[in-house]
């Protein structure tokens, strides 16, 4: 999914972050070239991003939901402890065929665990905690996956969840480009209003790329 802010800024934004190293830019490359919705793609800012928060979070178990080809997997896995492990769940066997490729090849092939299948399915197989949570799957499925990630989480975890603005058709204004909600814009709509309203948690939505929403336990 693009980014919400002109063309111009992303591409501003990209040119003073700093650059992917050259195996996660082949893999941005080979991701575009050969499989569909690219614009999925996590890509440099974001990527940049989510290694900053486990870098600064220092979490020891890392839960992911939409591995895609891997990229914010790899991105996440190389500021992980030595000790640390991240589980990423993918639908797609096409999908996870690439990221299991590139995580295989990694430097950080010890850390990543790739599950396939409905990740409802594999949720109910986990037992956490896990210190940090990334959403990033079926926008329709959204609001399901934060109450059962929520139970896996640590009292001191971060859920991150992505495309929350969902290039901008999320706004009531007409920001987005829809003439009737799809399913999609109207599952992200209902869970944006679950969390703000969720007395459980605190939340931020940040306007990176396409929205990123973070969320922590509410202190007591």
């Amino acid at each position: 999914m693009e980014g919400i802010t002109y063309p111009a800024v992303e591409r501003y934004a990209e040119q003073y972050t700093t650059p992917p190293e050259p195996a996660l830019a082949e893999l941005a490359e080979e991701t575009r070239q050969t499989l569909t919705s690219p614009g999925m793609l996590t890509g440099t800012v974001e990527g940049r991003f989510l290694q900053t928060l486990v870098f600064f979070a220092q979490p020891r178990r890392v839960l992911e939901l939409g591995t895609y080809s891997g990229y914010s997997a790899l991105s996440m896995a190389a500021a992980l402890p030595p000790d640390g492990q991240l589980i990423t769940c993918e639908l797609s066997e096409e999908r996870a065929s690439v990221a299991r490729r590139h995580i295989e090849s990694s430097p950080w092939a010890d850390r990543i665990e790739l599950r396939v299948g409905p990740a409802l399915e594999t949720l109910d197989q986990l037992q956490g905690p896990f210190e940090l949570v990334f959403i990033d799957a079926d926008k329709v499925g959204y609001l399901a996956y934060y109450e059962r990630t929520l139970e896996l989480l640590s009292g001191h975890g971060l859920i991150v969840a992505d495309n929350t603005l969902w290039s901008a058709r999320v706004v009531d204004d007409g920001g987005g480009e829809e003439d009737e909600p799809s399913p999609e814009t109207t599952a992200l709509i209902e869970f944006n209003r679950h969390v703000a309203a969720d007395a459980r948690v605190v939340s931020v939505m940040l306007t990176v790329r396409d929205g990123i929403t973070l969320i922590r336990r509410a202190i007591p």
